[in-house]
């Protein structure tokens, strides 16, 4: 599969997963689309660890430090598999991997180059070290009682936003 091919592959599936995706092809277009994401939101939590997080504006007035203070939380993800419309996040650098299961919703952004078509060709690409924690995440938080009634963001995030990012 061609890496245009593998990307249209993800989008498909975000959406399929009820995630809300939406891809830029430069960090000023990931700033405006993120800025009219979090327009009505009241408390942001962002690490900025990594060169995009780092790179993003958001409101000082509704940023907070402590991601259990926030009802978003806005992060690079490390990769995305395409095959399952699931982003991956890992508590390496410093980022507390709660961060992205505690908020109502949660902002993801990705590099469209860490779009893999399957899971094997991520794992392939870290080589030998797996990082301490991995977290696959494919959609809303969805939960399902004993009467098989579905409730979506009940234990995590009840919206989920990918931003693919084709610029460097």
């Amino acid at each position: 599969m061609s890496t245009e091919e593998v990307s249209a592959l993800f989008m498909k599936n975000l959406t399929a997963v009820k995630a809300i995706p939406a891809r830029v092809s430069s960090m000023a277009e990931l700033g405006r689309v993120i800025a009219e994401l979090l327009r009505e939101d009241r408390s942001v939590y962002c690490a900025a660890v990594t060169k995009i997080e780092k790179g993003l504006s958001i409101d000082p007035e509704k940023r907070v430090d402590k991601y259990t203070a926030a009802e978003v939380t806005v992060e690079e993800a490390l990769a995305a598999i395409a095959e399952t419309g699931s982003i991956v996040c890992t508590s390496a650098d410093g980022k507390a991997m709660q961060a992205n299961v505690l908020a109502r919703r949660h902002v993801a952004v990705v590099r469209a180059d860490r779009i893999f078509a399957d899971l094997d060709d991520y794992l392939s690409s870290i080589g030998g070290v797996l990082p301490a924690n991995i977290t696959l995440i494919t959609g809303p938080s969805r939960t399902g009682d004993i009467e098989q009634t579905l409730t979506v963001g009940m234990h995590g995030p009840g919206r989920l936003d990918v931003i693919v990012v084709d610029a460097d």
